[in-house]
């Protein structure tokens, strides 16, 4: 079974490749613009920003936002998901290329978020991916980042942020928000992996989705395969980008609850496994309903 039959993404991504309407923005590092499998005309930065562009292809920050990228853009055909190639893709660096070797996950501040989701908001983004950890912060800064969720809920635009990769039992500020959607790494036997973190507010609000042997691209075009929640992300951003190609007049709270395929409440510590099919029915279902009341 590859990641994309996991969850059931090929059928719907059979529907459409998504739409120039809806923006992704990226919360990560930087990409190779003109990667020759990126569809190129698709991804900007933010004018007079962060330089949304890798300068060192070796870094960890830029292979990882490269790889990230290519799950939500790459063409389709290549060895990369290519969920939404369609989809504009903002690119909003959260870390620098100058991370020191032995960080295996790239982290950001607080603040440093809080100022990038705003920013990703101002520029148009329908859906945020966050495939980062967050670092140490201040209570002035989580409520900073706090109020930076707040205002993603109030405008609807959703977020997928990966719940990490300690193995730990816990949440964080942004994990524990409940406007955002928290994301734990499956294996392709269907199970969740065993350095995802887990805990109530994952459990109760999270979804899984595939964090093993998934193939992407790097910055100088070489395949690499990678497991982690960073990844798993993508899945969940990708659908939600799918959903709303295809149901432009769905609002954030429908998107929010197609894709919650057990919208009884829940008690287990782990998030049910993505299903992009499945939302799809539920979201047609509720988008007939409006056109016929």
């Amino acid at each position: 079974m590859t990641p994309l039959e996991l969850v059931q993404l090929p059928a719907l991504m059979a529907v459409t490749s998504g739409s120039e309407d809806i923006t992704i923005a990226l919360l990560d590092g930087p990409v190779v613009f003109d990667h020759p499998d990126l569809l190129s005309e698709r991804i900007q930065d933010i004018p007079g920003g962060v330089d949304g562009r890798c300068n060192q292809a070796s870094s960890i920050a830029c292979q990882h936002g490269m790889f990230v990228a290519a799950i939500l853009s790459a063409h389709r055909g290549s060895a990369a998901p290519a969920i939404c190639p369609g989809c504009n893709l903002l690119v909003r660096p959260i870390f620098s290329e100058n991370m020191a070797k032995d960080e295996l996950l790239p982290q950001a501040s607080a603040q440093q978020l809080a100022s990038a989701i705003s920013e990703c908001i101002a520029a148009g983004a329908r859906v945020l991916n966050l495939s980062a950890a967050m670092g140490l912060s201040s209570t002035k800064d989580d409520r900073e980042l706090c109020d930076a969720l707040d205002y993603a809920a109030r405008r609807g635009v959703l977020m997928a942020a990966a719940a990490g990769n300690q193995g730990a039992l816990g949440s964080s500020v942004i994990t524990r928000h409940p406007w955002v959607i928290p994301v734990v790494g499956y294996d392709l036997s269907g199970r969740p992996m065993v350095q995802s973190n887990l805990g109530s507010s994952i459990g109760r609000r999270g979804l899984g989705a595939p964090g093993e042997e998934v193939t992407s691209l790097g910055p100088q075009g070489q395949l690499h395969t990678r497991a982690g929640t960073s990844f798993a992300t993508a899945f969940v951003t990708g659908t939600i980008a799918l959903l709303w190609s295809i149901f432009p007049a769905a609002n954030a709270i429908e998107v929010k609850h197609a894709i919650n395929t057990r919208p009884q409440r829940r008690t287990s510590i782990v998030p049910p496994l993505l299903n992009a099919w499945a939302a799809y029915q539920t979201l047609s279902k509720t988008q007939r309903r409006k056109v016929t009341t």
